[in-house]
Formats: structure tokens, C-alpha cells, sequence
């Protein structure tokens, strides 16, 4: 059989050193040899052929911080709330509207890190903007 020449551009000819533990050495070879093909195609293929994760903004993620702040202080509140419940003193808040506050709360931050809040199809950049 005649060696077919390849375009230069596809000779893989850089080595890229990985770092495993015994552990997962022993996973990549297992999943390797159930895939049919070498550690190193199945760690191109996993590495080059899946989408990444979308990156949430600076915006977004300050947001989220914020709500997880928010919702700690309506923890305490709602805390407080069911102890003066128990021991007879007037009460803070209404408990019902707390709840329904605090899973608002959870909902809005679930939202925000899920992937279906940033539209696939927006090219702007988030990270950049900046109040007038």
C-alpha cells in the first residue's frame, strides 16, 4: 500500500502534554478502547468537536450575585418571621409573601444562569456595556 501525502496543514505534528491522575489515565484508556480509537483521537474529538459552554456576562454574573445576596437577607427575614411565630411576638413580614418572594427570587436566579436567557443568534458582545 502506497503512504497517501496529506495537506500540511492536517500532519498533526505538536504534542500537547495532559496531566491525569493514575485514575483518570485508567478512565481514558477504558473509554478509549470502548470507543474503537485511540487516547488521543478520542481526546481531539471530545476536546475539538463539542460546543462549549456559553460564558455568562460580567452583567449576568453580578446579577446573580446580587440575588444569591438578596436571597440570604430574605432567609434571615423569613427566619425571623417563623421564630416570632412561635413565641407569640408580632411578626416582620408575612411569611406567605416571603415565600413566594424567596422562590421568585430562586427562580430568577435559575434564569439567569440557564443558557436559554442568552439568544444563540446575538453576536453583541455584553461584557463591553456600560451605562450612560
Amino acid at each position: 500500500m502506497a503512504n497517501r501525502k496529506q495537506s500540511k496543514a492536517l500532519v498533526r505534528k505538536h504534542i500537547f502534554p495532559v496531566r491525569l491522575s493514575d485514575i483518570e489515565l485508567d478512565l481514558l484508556r477504558i473509554k478509549s478502547l470502548d470507543a474503537g480509537m485511540s487516547a488521543s483521537e478520542l481526546m481531539r474529538r471530545n476536546a475539538l468537536m463539542r460546543p462549549l459552554p456559553k460564558r455568562l456576562s460580567k452583567i449576568s454574573l453580578q446579577t446573580y450575585w446580587e440575588l444569591g445576596q438578596i436571597g440570604n437577607n430574605l432567609n434571615q427575614l423569613v427566619k425571623a418571621t417563623n421564630t416570632a411565630l412561635k413565641i407569640g411576638r408580632t411578626l416582620p413580614a408575612d411569611p406567605k409573601l416571603l415565600r413566594e418572594l424567596l422562590e421568585l427570587l430562586h427562580r430568577c436566579r435559575r434564569d439567569i444562569a440557564s443558557d436559554d436567557i442568552e439568544d444563540e443568534d446575538s453576536e453583541e458582545e455584553e461584557d463591553d456595556w456600560e451605562a450612560d
